[in-house]
């Protein structure tokens, strides 16, 4: 039985005419039973400019950040859908490489596919700037230390999981920005979810919304965040221990309904 796809993309005040013409190349590439745009803070003119887009569009004033817009879409179509995927909406990761990425989910092969630009077969069209690349590549050695996933790349924004997997990990996800990546994938190892590593075309976009500035810290920050809730559930007796002590935050799931805004 062909499994169906849903793909959520999350945007905050993206170029509207790129977007236009990347969720049409999506249709062509993956024909999916849904696309969704998770549009945060949108300019005045957006949803006029987004209406012929074959797309459901649900808008939002405040800046939620990457990782609550992609949570409040999966869990709109998550019901509809056998396999729930996102792409970040400046379409660095072109339409038939998402296609890739989605193709061993929906194959059966995996419960999650991670999308990589730092994989050894993927081809880099165009670079990031060298701070963000270098950013990236300390990240990444770090992420392989900390966490029991050993990848090339955490962060690139092309994933897809199955509806099952997507309700394994759900109550398990606190990060609303763009360390939400780190955390589903450290999630879905501890559950036992099938991961695999699926290398990608990239083609890097000026204009990222992500601060190299307090991006260290926050992505550090996750990393070891991220390793907690794996260990938790994993029952680690001193992250058992250090949970016992602190105050319980509410998942990002359940604090879909907040509109403060989260800074990416």
């Amino acid at each position: 039985m062909t499994r169906s796809v849903g793909i959520v993309v999350p945007a905050y005040r993206p170029d509207l005419e790129r977007l236009a013409d990347y969720v049409a190349a999506l249709r062509s590439a993956l024909s999916p039973a849904v696309v969704r745009i998770e549009l945060d803070a949108p300019r005045p003119d957006a949803l006029e400019r987004l209406a012929d887009v074959p797309a459901t569009v649900n808008a939002v004033d405040a800046r939620r950040g990457k990782g609550a817009a992609i949570t409040a879409g999966f869990e709109a179509i998550a019901d509809d859908v056998d396999v729930l995927a996102f792409a970040d909406a400046d379409g660095s990761t072109p339409a038939p490489s998402l296609a890739s990425v989605v193709e061993p989910v929906v194959e059966g092969d995996a419960d999650l596919s991670v999308g990589s630009r730092r994989h050894p077969a993927a081809d880099i069209a165009s670079h990031q700037t060298f701070a963000r690349r270098r950013l990236g590549d300390g990240f990444a050695w770090m992420a392989r230390r900390l966490l029991d996933e050993q990848l090339y790349d955490y962060q690139c924004g092309a994933k897809a999981l199955t509806t099952t997997a997507w309700r394994s990990v759900r109550p398990h996800l606190y990060e609303a920005g763009f360390a939400w990546d780190i955390e589903l994938i450290a999630v879905a190892g501890a559950l036992g979810e099938r991961i695999v590593e699926v290398p990608v075309r990239w083609e890097d976009r000026p204009g990222s919304t992500v601060s190299t500035v307090d991006t260290s810290y926050r992505l550090a920050r996750a990393l070891f965040s991220s390793r907690h809730r794996a260990r938790l559930i994993k029952e680690h007796s001193l992250h058992t221990f250090i949970e016992s002590t602190r105050d319980h935050e509410p998942a990002l799931v359940d604090r879909l309904g907040e509109t403060a805004e989260t800074p990416e």
